[in-house]
């Protein structure tokens, strides 16, 4: 499948299974009278390859250089596990990692888990975003873990701020796959 035909049928496939209409309270505290449940795209058969694929391309013609890439769990795990799997069919090597909300008080007391992004290049991922906040704190996670970021990353953008927060706070690029508008919100 092209990237064209990847990223149209996973557009498809997000209208089709995680545009919710109602009123809504986001984890962000904020009220929307819709919902992106994006869970019922990253673990979906069909859907999950085309999430890595559709990401992976975005970042490559973004230039984005990277050997690693997650975000905060629980949002980001599916995200971060589909990039990998698409770098692997592609012959390439990315890890994935995920950011705990709070360093562990036991075993090794990481608050990132996975390969070590300790001076590696790394990618931030998200499945939505609607404040920045889960973003930014897998972002401080990664830099005291010692990893580079290098861009913030989600599969769609509410358009609320998000990439002008992050940006600004974390000094990176935030990219995105669709923005709501494409969605027709």
């Amino acid at each position: 499948m092209t990237n064209t035909a990847a990223r149209a049928r996973l557009l498809e496939l997000i209208k089709e299974l995680a545009v919710v209409h109602g009123k809504v309270i986001l984890s962000s505290g904020k009220e929307a009278d819709y919902y992106i449940d994006l869970r019922r795209i990253t673990l979906h058969h069909e859907a999950a390859p085309l999430v890595g694929s559709v990401m992976l391309e975005m970042l490559d013609e973004a230039g984005i250089e990277f050997t690693n890439a997650g975000g905060l769990t629980m949002g980001a795990d599916p995200v971060g596990t589909a990039l990998m799997h698409a770098a692997g069919s592609a012959g390439r090597s990315i890890d994935a990692f995920v950011v705990r909300k709070a360093q562990k008080s036991y075993g090794m007391g990481r608050q990132v888990e996975g390969p070590s992004v300790e001076g590696r290049n790394v990618v931030v991922l998200e499945d939505t975003s609607t404040t920045g906040g889960s973003a930014l704190t897998a972002v401080e996670g990664v830099r005291k873990a010692g990893g580079n970021v290098v861009a913030v990353a989600v599969i769609v953008d509410r358009d609320t701020g998000s990439k002008e927060r992050i940006e600004a706070e974390a000094g990176v690029p935030y990219l995105y796959a669709f923005g709501k508008d494409e969605l027709g919100l």
